[in-house]
């Protein structure tokens, strides 16, 4: 749902990987799938991914009892490899995410336009539980 005031809400982290794993796993479907959950009981089962300008991707999120699910999609805006990807959700909100390398580590910076069904808080907290999960999921494993 749209937010007629565009608020936007900002989660980072800062993943202690070099930027080329980071970007790798942020971005294929086969990792997106290992990692893209705000909670232990929910869980990714399809990823997918037109990594370019004008390129769709989808993610369905579904609660692992099988009660809730949902598919977050959107359209790529802009992506500069190493650098940024934004993107337009299904909503028509916009979401930008900036990678910035820090020696061996790459800051991870997400800002997106808040929705109007759930508080700021509780969208703030709900991104920043899928990147502290990426940022897990990329520090442990190996490729």
């Amino acid at each position: 749902m749209k937010t007629g005031n565009n608020s936007k809400i900002t989660v980072e982290t800062t993943v202690n990987a070099p930027i080329e794993k980071v970007w790798e796993f942020w971005t294929e479907p086969k990792y997106i799938i290992k990692w893209n959950n705000a909670s232990p009981d929910w869980h990714t089962p399809v990823a997918e991914n037109d990594l370019r300008a004008g390129g769709k991707f989808l993610s369905r999120m579904e609660a692992k009892d099988g009660s809730f699910g949902f598919d977050f999609w959107g359209i790529y805006d802009e992506v500069k490899l190493h650098e940024i990807i934004a993107y337009t959700l299904g909503d028509e909100r916009k979401v930008e995410i900036t990678f910035v390398v820090q020696g061996n580590e790459t800051k991870v910076i997400e800002i997106f336009e808040a929705e109007t069904e759930n508080s700021i808080e509780l969208q703030q907290a709900g991104w920043q539980a899928i990147l502290n999960n990426f940022k897990k999921y990329t520090e442990e494993t190996r490729i």
